[in-house]
């Protein structure tokens, strides 16, 4: 069954486009939210500054109306005085109590008598500093709302009473006579806040999902020329490799001609010399296959050809081959597997990942190393392990270790020959069965791919 591997070339760019969506509408947001608690408070701050400088007002006022009276009626003393027909009563005024010197009540009045002894217990024995206002929480029950004899008929809907004290002190010659102190009912400016909050937090939410749009825009239109580019590299890496199969083939196939002819064993110089430039044309040859695999995964075009195969056997065959070169390194090959291992896959991808794997751990062996492939299957997975006893990974390095032309050890490129491809082979292989390769390694220790795939096929045909 041949199908058609897509994956989403646009991967990497969706990713950083994701990236930079993000990183946008995180600024964007970060302002937002800079802008809301600037605007809520200054509000706050306006709102409440308004309350105190009314209820300074209102106080000042009070206390100037009894001041008078006294004066007027040339007494000394608050006794009395709730018995004369004085108007404090003032807007949003919850309550005002008027004490003597000795701090005993003398009159008063609330929107709520049955409170009078919680509320005068508030400020009972309360001498204020200068500028001190006090704010009060209470849970009030509303049998009835009078002040000053009138019944007051808009009651709030909560029962929960937000006050503003205020107290002033009374004097009369310049003799200390009593306090005046005044409750200011400022519910609706905390109800106005909390409204305040849900439509702001409301206008957040919208202009967040106008800022995450915007940010995709953004980050869309900044993509838009990179990604242009890099398709056109894409195939162009495509196109080269193709096109430089057929020459090198054709280098491949003279040098094996001349090889062939009259005095070449005869001459150690030219013998070396083709030696070397079949070598150079096969690595050069091996490197181009590589990016035109990875050139048709980027662009969807490889084709993979979904069989059962018996992953023991196939590690078998590739091991068998791949002997004569460990053995020539010094390397010893091992393999530990079940009798069967039956998976549903790419003959070819597989086996060209079984290659990969080993002829990597087989070239950062050590002489006398050992390089093991371990075989195991379980209800979700079936699982190749490559261990070797090699250089290791350094862990900085091991987050990268997939990527293309990435070398781990820069100083043994030339030794150990490569081009940093075949572990991005190996991943995208292990990639179009569904599942994921890994690595676990120490320096000096050695390192061990880990290849899952599951058993269930779940990479769309």
């Amino acid at each position: 069954m041949k199908t058609k591997w897509f994956k989403g070339s646009s991967d990497l760019f969706q990713k950083t486009q994701r990236r930079l969506t993000m990183q946008y509408s995180g600024l964007l947001m970060l302002f937002l939210v800079l802008f809301i608690v600037v605007v809520y408070t200054l509000l706050y701050v306006v709102i409440l500054r308004d309350q105190h400088r009314e209820l300074e007002n209102l106080t000042r006022q009070e206390t100037r109306i009894i001041s008078d009276y006294l004066a007027d009626s040339a007494r000394d003393e608050l006794q009395g005085l709730g018995s004369q027909e004085l108007v404090l009563a003032g807007v949003d005024q919850f309550f005002y109590y008027v004490t003597n010197a000795e701090g005993t009540f003398v009159t008063g009045s609330e929107t709520m008598p049955h409170m009078r002894e919680e509320l005068f217990e508030l400020v009972s024995g309360w001498v204020p500093e200068k500028n001190q206002i006090r704010e009060e929480t209470l849970q009030v029950t509303f049998d009835e709302r009078r002040i000053g004899g009138r019944e007051i008929k808009d009651v709030p809907k909560s029962d929960t009473v937000r006050l503003m004290i205020d107290g002033s002190p009374i004097f009369y010659n310049g003799q200390f006579v009593g306090m005046i102190y005044i409750g200011k009912d400022i519910s609706f400016a905390y109800q106005l806040f909390k409204w305040l909050l849900i439509v702001l937090v409301s206008l957040a939410v919208l202009f967040a999902g106008v800022a995450v749009w915007m940010s995709y825009l953004m980050s869309k239109k900044a993509m838009g020329p990179i990604s242009t580019a890099f398709q056109r590299q894409k195939e162009f890496v495509g196109d080269a490799s193709h096109e430089l199969r057929t020459p090198l083939s054709v280098m491949l196939s003279s040098i094996d001609a001349m090889e062939m002819t009259d005095g070449i064993e005869e001459d150690p110089f030219a013998k070396k010399l083709l030696r070397n430039m079949k070598s150079e044309v096969k690595r050069m040859t091996g490197l181009v296959s590589d990016l035109l695999v990875l050139a048709r995964a980027d662009s969807g075009a490889a084709e993979r050809t979904l069989e059962q195969l018996d992953v023991r056997a196939e590690a078998a065959n590739v091991i068998e081959s791949l002997t004569p070169h460990a053995e020539s390194n010094g390397v010893s090959l091992g393999l530990e597997a079940p009798g069967d291992l039956l998976v549903l896959g790419d003959r070819a991808r597989v086996k060209q990942l079984m290659y990969i794997l080993l002829d990597n751990a087989v070239k950062y062996s050590p002489d006398g190393g050992l390089v093991e492939m371990k075989l195991s299957q379980s209800d979700r997975y079936w699982t190749m392990a490559v261990s070797d006893q090699g250089i290791g990974i350094h862990p900085d390095d091991q987050p990268r270790i997939f990527d293309r032309f990435f070398r781990s050890d820069k100083s043994r490129t030339r030794t150990v020959g490569g081009h940093g491809l075949g572990l991005s082979i190996a991943k995208w292989i292990a990639g179009i069965h569904g599942g994921t390769i890994t690595v676990e390694s120490e320096p000096d220790k050695g390192s061990t791919f880990i290849v899952q795939i599951p058993n269930e096929q779940a990479v769309s045909t």
